[in-house]
């Protein structure tokens, strides 16, 4: 039975997909390590509980197939800051030091919406003496 469990947990990481802008926070690549760790044995891996493991692979599988995407239809592709997906992922892959000066206005514009503490002055624009 366990080779059966294994081979759907093979069969879920080669469709999940991979974000290579992401290196190692991605989640296709957290799942495919941790499956790795706990399938150590390969189809002869002796499984604790086989419910939990039966659990989990449903909820990965419901989310690799935006069941709730589809489930739960958002009417904006927004968040609210008024951000769109494409400036998220911009901002969320670290490769700060290869954008263009609009998208750094934007990353200024959401630090200083979001910092706890107020904006410094930057030796630039210090006032002169």
């Amino acid at each position: 039975m366990s080779a059966t469990r294994y081979r759907r947990f093979l069969r879920l990481c080669e469709e999940w997909p991979r974000d290579e802008s992401k290196k190692a926070q991605d989640l296709g690549t957290v799942l495919r390590q941790r499956v790795a760790a706990a399938f150590r044995e390969g189809e002869n891996t002796q499984i604790s509980d086989p419910e939990k493991c039966d659990q989990m692979y449903e909820s990965l599988a419901r989310i690799n197939s935006n069941y709730y995407r589809q489930r739960f239809p958002r009417v904006r592709d927004t968040s609210f800051t008024g951000v769109t997906v494409e400036e998220c992922k911009v901002l969320l892959t670290g490769s700060m030091q290869h954008m263009d000066e609009e998208k750094k206005g934007l990353w200024k514009t959401l630090m200083k919406r979001f910092s706890s503490k107020p904006p410094e002055e930057s030796p630039e624009k210090a006032p002169e003496k």
